[in-house]
């Protein structure tokens, strides 16, 4: 028998010391998606991988998947103890889990900060467009889809013009237009540009260097950096898995998303209106009095600025009963869409597998 078994890989920082101080490691973990649900998150079903203080992220999920394609290729042979047989397995990357930078990074894109900030279409546009009416309309609109050819191109194109002059500006640009950054190229790229910028500088009685010497001095350094490769193996393997798209297989992250995002500010706004109106002793009793096992109302309205994902998951349900009289309606409606949106986003959650499976 041949089974198939898709694997769910995730890869994130975590610290490396049991003591509160950060020791930042990255971690690679897998997990086997055809485990039933229950059994799926268990500590002993999930396989530690490799992690290192020192190894950059892509190179570790370079290495990741070049195991796994050798595996694929060769096949896993091991013991069925049901059946009592000898069985292959054939494994295959199902989707990567992680938070949102870590997921951007691995999708080779420049992250949430950049003009065109998401990592799975290109909505967005410069500071002033997405401030315009138009521009803001268009954020709430799916913007064209990202594709892992698309983002190659992309990197070769800035490859290209990291060999002609001006090229910090010109990749600059192409950062800030597009939203791609590879960082598994990412020191080649910039140890050519630093070169190119010594070739070129004028001194006293210094002449700067042809354009065409330059170009054959960058093109050989790029070589050696490169140590025999060419720039489509040196670049996110990710990028060129066989049926994995990379912008689609990267599942939504909703602590930071949803928790520490939308719940999080709009709480940090409607404790302010509170403060404002000295109506924080008035929510606080009515939290107080309502079931106690999740929330506790005098930790919430101490620390109010420094509330974790399990607060803000059990406040959103709660919010509307308590502030129904107590703030503008506006904001009233905006908690209730809040606590739908909640709820919503956690049956999406528990339907993630099946609908990946799918």
């Amino acid at each position: 028998m041949v089974y198939s078994v898709p694997l769910i890989i995730f890869m994130d920082d975590v610290s490396g010391n049991i003591s509160k101080q950060w020791n930042k490691h990255h971690a690679i973990y897998m997990s086997n998606a055809n485990l039933p649900r229950e059994m799926l998150e268990k500590e002993f079903c999930i396989r530690f991988v490799t992690s290192s203080p020192h190894a950059a992220p892509m190179e570790m999920m370079s290495a990741m998947q070049e195991s796994i394609s050798k595996a694929t290729e060769s096949g896993v042979f091991t013991w069925d103890c049901k059946h009592e047989e000898e069985v292959m397995l054939e494994l295959y990357g199902l989707f990567l889990s992680g938070d949102n930078p870590m997921q951007a990074e691995e999708c080779s894109h420049a992250g949430l900060h950049c003009n065109y900030f998401c990592r799975t279409c290109e909505v967005g546009g410069t500071k002033e467009y997405k401030e315009s009416y138009e521009g803001y309309k268009s954020i709430f609109v799916p913007g064209k889809l990202c594709t892992p050819v698309g983002m190659a191109e992309e990197i070769r194109a800035q490859f290209a013009s990291a060999l002609c002059s001006g090229a910090s500006e010109k990749i600059k640009k192409s950062v800030a237009s597009s939203g791609v950054k590879d960082t598994t190229t990412s020191h080649v790229l910039e140890t050519v540009i630093e070169l190119g910028k010594k070739l070129c500088k004028r001194g006293i009685g210094i002449q700067a260097k042809p354009e065409s010497e330059v170009k054959a001095i960058l093109e050989k350094q790029l070589e050696d950096l490169l140590r025999g490769s060419t720039i489509e193996d040196a670049i996110n393997p990710l990028l060129g898995v066989e049926g994995f798209n990379v912008h689609q297989d990267t599942s939504m992250e909703i602590l930071h998303t949803v928790l520490l995002g939308v719940v999080k500010y709009f709480w940090g706004q409607s404790v302010y209106l509170l403060e404002k109106a000295k109506l924080l002793d008035v929510f606080q009793m009515r939290l107080d009095s309502i079931e106690k096992d999740s929330l506790n109302a005098d930790y919430i309205c101490h620390y109010k600025g420094g509330l974790i994902g399990k607060h803000f998951k059990s406040l959103a349900q709660v919010m509307p009963f308590l502030i129904q009289d107590l703030l503008p309606r506006m904001v009233l409606d905006g908690w209730t869409s809040i606590g739908e949106l909640i709820v919503y986003v956690w049956h999406t959650e528990i339907d993630d597998i099946e609908i990946y499976l799918v």
